[in-house]
């Protein structure tokens, strides 16, 4: 499968996966009873969380408050103009009211202006407030609301009533009853319901609904002892926040795509960052694949953890996500795929602040402690110095939030030493992820190197000549690697094993040689030349029985690509004129170098073998040989298939002949003293 499709659906399944593993649903393990005996061990809570008061307990309290609570009501002013407008359309269209005399129509005119203005309400909602502790209501004109007594107010009846009682002396009421007076009376404070509602729920929120806070570490009960009252609304809170921080009893659809939105745009951010400021990590689908499963199990980890409640996160050494990618890949990409995965993390954990505060420092800390990584024991100094990280920043955190150590949780301090004991482990991981992914870590590097290694010291005993030039290889090689950005420590391992082959026929090659000994002598020259050809599948076969890394076996498979040992081939040709040589018996078994690193690698070891053979030491010679080889290698097409550009080539041979100069510099010649004549 193509990079370009491969990549993009490891972090699909990614984004996936952890959204599936999220938690959702909340699942209480304790059972319990008020008045029964607790069944389980000591319970200490975890985290601080409020008491919450009983659902008929909260109602009550809220229903006491309510009592003082009044509803919010408006004045329609368009219910009087109506009115009006149709009690004098009637005056002069009606013949009932045409008929009464002009003081009636104007005492009723007057009379149902004052009621209206004073105000008349819903029979119901009259009857409600009347009711009420309060017996009040707020009328709300813009902005503003006025409390008033309910007293104030009319109903329709009421109002109607005030009419009839209050006609003068002068007047007589049945004439006053024929003008159906109700018609022109209806209701114009009206009932408010969308801002009663919202000061109600204000008015309600006044309520606390818990009843103090049970603090971390508390004991909250032990095996044996009965389930009191007061027992009771501390399990059954501690039940409640364990249910909603692990999602609650039910979850709904947007809930859970707002949860693959988040995991989405984190992890597509890694992934941009791949793809833009790391391409070469990007194509290495080991290197993608192995930091995705490094998030993947730290974040499953942690939902595993919150969901099923097995212990306190702050024991999850999140550290060894940035050690290990630190080890195999780079320090930047390390802090990258650490920030994701606590802020993946924090998603699901309590305080997810300070979570976030403390795995961060912790993170830096490592990348600070590992930034020149060549010994296994720094991986171990590091712990250390997270453990310290860890100690401070929690306890900074305490001083900071509370003023004193005084409420520190010093419980968090053994999570911390548990945490510490994990990333001691990392010593031992990062051996075990060599073999699972056949990485090579820059520690492996450096003790590869080391020139007491029993197969290196086998080689410099049996190939002296050998040994001595695969280390004018590797310095060659590192100060390429070093003026090209790349792995400079993986050229210097490669340079001292490449060769190891000539140890099975050390005398056959020129570098073992004495003077006057020559076993080539008498050979035929195919004979010959499989012997030199040789010595790459023997460095092979010895590399495998003393279980190199794959990386250093391809730079004995490569150093010499597709190539053919010239001198023989070209004896041979000279020796038989007129026929065809079998090319096959003459050219190495390749392949020919794949990366920057076994192309450098290839170029040092041809130039520093034909070095030897100069005659003068001149820039000018140096320079002319190291073109004429390089040139020679490019023509025949040895570096098509590893990255290098004519640009890095140039750089390549610049760096040769600055170094070979400095090897072969002319030296003083030393005076001799004089001895002066004795007398």
């Amino acid at each position: 499968m193509k990079t370009r499709v491969f990549i993009p659906m490891i972090f699909v399944i990614a984004v996936l996966l952890i959204t599936y593993i999220f938690p959702r649903q909340g699942k209480f393990k304790y059972s319990f009873s008020e008045g029964k005996p607790w069944q389980y061990g000591l319970l200490t809570a975890p985290f601080d969380f409020p008491i919450y008061k009983s659902a008929e307990q909260l109602k009550t309290e809220q229903d006491s408050i309510l009592q003082y609570y009044e509803s919010y009501f408006i004045m329609d002013t368009d219910a009087q103009k109506n009115a009006m407008a149709k009690f004098e359309n009637d005056v002069k269209a009606n013949p009932k009211l045409r008929e009464i005399p002009p003081e009636y129509i104007r005492y009723i005119r007057n009379k149902i202006n004052e009621i209206y203005e004073t105000g008349i309400m819903q029979s119901q909602d009259y009857d409600r407030i009347f009711a009420s502790q309060t017996q009040s209501l707020r009328i709300k004109q813009g902005n503003v609301a006025q409390s008033k007594d309910i007293g104030s107010f009319y109903t329709i009846r009421t109002a109607y009533e005030k009419v009839l009682n209050d006609i003068p002396r002068s007047l007589d009421v049945s004439v006053l009853r024929s003008a159906d007076i109700n018609d022109y009376i209806r209701e114009n404070i009206v009932y408010d319901a969308s801002t009663s509602d919202k000061a109600r729920e204000e008015f309600i929120q006044q309520v606390s609904p818990s009843s103090g806070m049970v603090q971390a570490g508390q004991r909250i009960i032990d095996q044996g002892e009965i389930v009191d009252t007061r027992t009771y609304t501390i399990l059954s809170s501690y039940k409640r926040v364990m249910e909603e921080r692990s999602g609650g009893s039910t979850r709904n659809s947007s809930v859970i795509i707002g949860q693959l939105l988040l995991i989405s745009l984190m992890l597509g951010s890694f992934y941009m960052y791949l793809l833009f400021f790391r391409p070469r990590e990007y194509r290495n689908r080991k290197h993608v694949l192995f930091m995705l499963l490094l998030i993947i199990i730290f974040v499953v980890l942690t939902a595993l953890t919150v969901r099923l409640d097995l212990f306190n996160v702050y024991i999850i050494p999140y550290a060894i996500v940035t050690i290990l990618i630190r080890t195999f890949i780079d320090s930047r990409t390390a802090l990258f795929a650490s920030l994701i995965t606590i802020m993946l993390s924090a998603l699901m954990v309590p305080f997810p602040f300070e979570f976030m505060l403390i795995q961060l420092s912790a993170a830096i800390v490592s990348i600070f402690m590992l930034k020149e990584l060549s010994e296994r024991s720094q991986l171990i100094r590091s712990s250390f110095f997270i453990l310290l990280t860890y100690i401070f920043v929690y306890l900074g955190m305490v001083m900071y939030q509370e003023g004193s150590l005084d409420k520190a949780n010093w419980v968090v301090l053994v999570y911390f030493l548990i945490n510490f004991i994990f990333i001691m482990f990392s010593y031992s991981l990062v051996y075990m992820v060599e073999k699972s992914f056949g990485f090579i870590s820059g520690v492996s590097l450096v003790e590869l190197s080391n020139i007491n290694k029993p197969l290196l010291k086998e080689l410099s005993e049996k190939a002296p000549g050998t040994f001595q030039h695969s280390l004018q290889v590797s310095n060659l090689g590192m100060a390429a690697a070093a003026k090209l950005g790349a792995n400079a420590s993986l050229i210097r391992t490669g340079a001292l094993y490449h060769d190891i082959g000539k140890m099975v026929n050390p005398a056959f090659f020129t570098e073992n040689q004495t003077p006057g000994m020559n076993p080539h002598e008498g050979l035929p020259f195919e004979e010959s030349a499989r012997i030199i050809i040789n010595h790459v599948k023997d460095g092979v076969k010895i590399a495998q029985k003393n279980n190199l890394p794959q990386q250093i076996i391809d730079f004995i498979e490569t150093h010499h690509g597709t190539s053919m040992p010239k001198y023989f081939y070209i004896s041979w040709k000279n020796a038989n004129p007129g026929k065809e040589a079998d090319e096959s018996i003459f050219r190495y078994p390749g392949p020919n170098p794949f990366s920057k690193e076994t192309a450098i690698m290839m170029m040092a070891d041809s130039v520093e073998a034909s070095s030897r053979s100069l005659n003068e030491y001149t820039e000018e010679s140096l320079r002319n040989l190291v073109d004429k080889i390089i040139d020679s290698q490019l023509a025949e097409g040895y570096f098509k298939q590893s990255p290098i550009t004519f640009k890095d080539i140039q750089t390549v041979k610049d760096v040769f002949v600055d170094k070979l100069k400095t090897v072969y510099h002319s030296r003083i010649v030393y005076p001799e003293l004089k001895k002066r004549d004795t007398l």
